[in-house]
């Protein structure tokens, strides 16, 4: 026992302290798992494991042109030769290889069933077939041997195995790379192909290229999954740094569908591509949950309709809600837009190092010039071995004569040797080449054969010895490689970029929509195609800035805004369609538009009882405090006429109320707000005006199911085409549709009783001319001019003179030929300073 416990003299321990036997075990540990497995190489871009996959394939000969082969045979030959780790973990990196939403890139082909978007387990090893894809094949592949790179055992000495493949392509950035190791971790985006190479030869041509000029060539990552970059902040943080937090969103769109037979259609948002890396069923169950929950309101119905095509996710919306809103809180709530952190950590030098852009492709340039370098040295070596032959040859041809008798002569083979070398000056080599050469050598073809090959060796010797002395040429002869690949692998963007004033725009979009529900000031605008916008009263301002005049000659315009209104997003708007009915629209509801956008088109946003068509609705009314203690007039085209007090609107339910009964041929034609103390002017489309008073014995209280009382008496084949609520001392204005105009005095028209047939107040200097409107003419107003052919003019008021009732107009536009004023808009913002 006591020899047992001398067996260890005192040279053989080694007395150290715990802590530091821990600390330095673990950084060998850690050290293995950074170096051995978790991190890439920056030089060609893999993991070990993917390196010894991609390799064994290559000794399998499971090039692209040959048969796929099972997955189970690809992950023995891995397992037995390289990687004696398990089964499953090796099957994981092969499937991911082949997973087109996975790598920007797949380096391999895959036949079976490798898993989906949805997080599907891919098929058994057993089941699956793969082989080497062509990218692959050429650029990691194509020009692998001891020559290119370092081979160094495998893990039992039986195999010898590359310590990194010739990559000919930054295959880091191509498809990315994420891993853990230990106490560090690795998240590389994917990039596009011809913006990488691109980059890679303005680097070689102007090795001082600014950060800026890069990031123009190279813009951000492009993911497999496509999806929509919000903001380049995040991407110059990586590329800059090596770590950032790139934002990714999802490509949505609205559409309008049916929903089924006999159902009204339905507004819905359909998404097309989501964020890099993110389970489609996973983020459907998650909107399920949300709207279960009762956190996302507004969701109908959501159907994943995806199939070999593409993806389609389709959100059907209740009626009563905007799709804007709640993409912006899909967008808030829900993956459908997540943050891609960038950490651009790989192995360099067989350190881990987070490195810059630049860094990357330096580093992968420096790595792809010393391989050229060893590729060219071999095959000059190579070139000057069979060029060396071939000079013996070709020595041994042009005095084959005494070759012959040398060899008759000679006893042996050693002797025939010794004595052509001797006689001709050849070495050893070149002896041995004469004597294995057959005698159909001898026949005159080949020895023109053996010329050809002789000169063709010495240009390749030429070119070689270049390229290795010149490194512009070597340099150019990278960019030219680089160019061909871009030319066969390379293809468009599939990630799209949003630029900066893009995402300003969205940025203001957006908070305006997820806007706490509460009141807050807001401006609605109408247009004359029936479209309504909302805008923050900032960006109104901005907009009223920025808004160009409109022409004093008529001009062709795309819309004109008719209506503006300051309102509190919790008001409502009173619309009234022609056909009698009162529906409401909360402010809130409509949706904030862009700077530039022309909004939504109204009848979009009512209920479906108000039907699809937008000349179908009335100028809306804004239900202010105010408003709602004034009294509402009705008046139809045909001279109907009926007041009602606004309270009576005040509940409205999606259905709509009745507010006037109308005969078949008859519709509302105008909803305006008046007071009791007030006097009503109308005009008839045949220059005639009636004014009477606004009072309980004019205009006597009525339900609104009435039909009304008859206001002005109309001709057979005319029409109301104007009501306005007037003062003793206000001005009209007059316009009819061939371009005539006047302005009046109200007083000029002597107050009379309803139901009259009114007095004629314009003469009409054309045939088939009538009146297009009667508005009110404020003093240092301007007005806008509308016709039927879309085309549109301002004038100032002041322009037309105020004349009497008998006397003639002025003629203030002439339409062309079949066109026709329809509308007159006054503006009480004068264009003067």
């Amino acid at each position: 026992m006591a020899n047992q416990l001398n067996a260890f003299s005192d040279e053989q321990i080694v007395v150290t302290s715990l802590h530091t036997e821990v600390q330095r075990s673990y950084l060998e540990y850690a050290m293995s798992v950074i170096v051995g497995r978790a991190l890439p190489d920056v030089r060609d871009g893999l993991k070990p494991v993917h390196r010894r996959i991609l390799y064994a394939m290559h000794e399998l000969g499971l090039t692209p042109d040959r048969p796929f082969r099972k997955c189970a045979r690809v992950v023995g030959d891995v397992l037995g030769k390289y990687h004696p780790h398990g089964d499953q973990a090796v099957y994981d990196a092969l499937v991911r290889m082949v997973q087109d939403f996975s790598s920007r890139y797949p380096l391999l082909d895959g036949h079976g069933n490798f898993g989906s978007v949805d997080n599907d387990p891919p098929a058994a090893m057993r089941y699956t077939e793969t082989r080497l894809a062509s990218v692959s094949h050429e650029s990691l592949l194509g020009e692998i041997s001891e020559a290119t790179v370092d081979f160094i055992d495998n893990f039992d000495s039986s195999q010898q195995e590359p310590t990194v493949l010739p990559a000919q392509l930054p295959n880091l950035l191509l498809n990315g790379s994420s891993g853990i190791a230990v106490g560090m971790a690795t998240n590389i985006p994917p990039h596009n192909l011809g913006e990488v190479i691109d980059g890679l030869i303005a680097i070689i041509d102007r090795p001082t290229l600014s950060d800026e000029a890069l990031f123009k060539l190279i813009p951000g990552p492009d993911f497999p999954t496509g999806g929509e970059i919000t903001g380049t902040k995040g991407i110059h943080d990586a590329y800059r740094t090596g770590r950032g937090s790139i934002p990714v969103r999802g490509i949505a769109s609205f559409e309008e569908i049916q929903p089924g037979k006999g159902r009204q259609r339905r507004n819905a948002i359909v998404v097309t591509e989501l964020p890099y890396q993110v389970n489609k069923a996973g983020w459907i169950e998650k909107v399920a949950n949300l709207v279960n929950q009762g956190k996302l309101d507004g969701i109908a119905d959501i159907r994943d309709e995806s199939d070999r095509d593409g993806m389609r996710v389709v959100i059907e919306l209740k009626r009563e809600v905007q799709p804007h809103s709640i993409l912006a809180a899909l967008y808030k709530m829900t993956p459908l837009q997540s943050n891609f952190g960038a950490i651009m950590l790989a192995l360099d030098g067989g350190q881990p190092i987070q490195m810059p852009l630049r860094h990357m492709l330096q580093s992968f340039l420096d790595f792809r010039e010393e391989t050229l370098v060893r590729q060219y040295t071999n095959e000059l070596e190579r070139t000057d071995r069979r060029l060396h032959i071939v000079e013996g040859l070709l020595t041994a041809l042009d005095s084959i004569d005494e070759v012959i008798e040398i060899l008759r002569a000679a006893p042996d083979g050693s002797s025939a040797k010794v004595e052509i070398s001797e006689r001709f000056e050849l070495s050893e080599r070149q002896a041995d080449a004469i004597l294995a050469m057959p005698l159909r050598r001898l026949v005159g073809l080949e020895q023109e054969n053996l010329l050809n090959e002789f000169d063709e060796l010495s240009t390749i010797k030429d070119n070689l010895e270049r390229l290795l002395s010149d490194r512009k040429e070597r340099l150019k002869a990278l960019k030219k490689d680089l160019r061909k690949l871009r030319k066969s692998f390379g293809d468009e963007r599939r990630t799209r970029l949003q630029t900066a004033s893009e995402r300003a725009a969205e940025e203001e979009r957006l908070a305006n929509l997820v806007a706490e529900a509460q009141e807050e000031e807001t401006v609605v605008e109408l247009t004359r195609k029936g479209y309504a916008r909302r805008l923050s009263p900032r960006a109104y301002q901005r907009r009223q800035g920025k808004q160009e005049e409109l022409p004093t000659k008529l001009t062709e315009l795309d819309d004109v805004t008719t209506q503006t209104e300051f309102a509190w997003t919790t008001h409502n708007l009173l619309i009234f369609s022609r056909d009698g009915k009162a529906f409401q629209l909360m402010v809130g509801d409509i949706p904030i538009a862009q700077r530039q956008s022309k909004g939504q088109p109204l009848f979009n946003l009512l209920p479906d009882a108000i039907g699809n068509d937008p000349d179908a609705v009335l100028p809306p009314i804004l239900m202010t405090e105010e408003v709602m203690t004034q009294q509402i007039i009705l008046v139809t085209a045909q001279g109907k006429i009926k007041r009602l007090p606004l309270t009576e609107f005040e509940s409205i339910t999606a259905r709509g109320l009745v507010a006037i009964k109308l005969k078949p041929e008859d519709h509302l034609a105008y909803a305006v707000i008046a007071e009791l103390d007030q006097d009503l002017m109308l005009a008839s489309s045949g220059g005639r005006l009636l004014r009477f008073a606004i009072d309980r014995d004019q205009l006597p209280d009525t339900s609104r199911n009435s039909q009304g009382t008859q206001a002005i008496r109309v001709i057979k084949g005319e029409s109301v085409v104007g009501c306005v609520p007037i003062q003793n001392q206000s001005k009209m204005l007059l316009v009819s549709t061939k371009g005539y105009a006047k302005r009046m005095q109200a007083a000029a028209i002597k107050r009379s009783s309803r139901g009259g047939i009114g007095s004629q107040s314009f003469k009409f200097s054309q045939n088939g001319d009538s009146l297009a409107t009667l508005l009110e003419a404020p003093k240092d107003a301007d007005f806008t001019v509308m016709t039927s052919q879309d085309r549109a003019a301002r004038l100032r008021i002041d322009r037309i003179p105020v004349q009497g009732r008998s006397q003639p107009c002025d003629r203030i536009l002439t339409p062309a030929r079949g066109e026709t004023i329809t509308d007159i808009l006054v503006s009480v913002d004068s264009t003067d300073d």
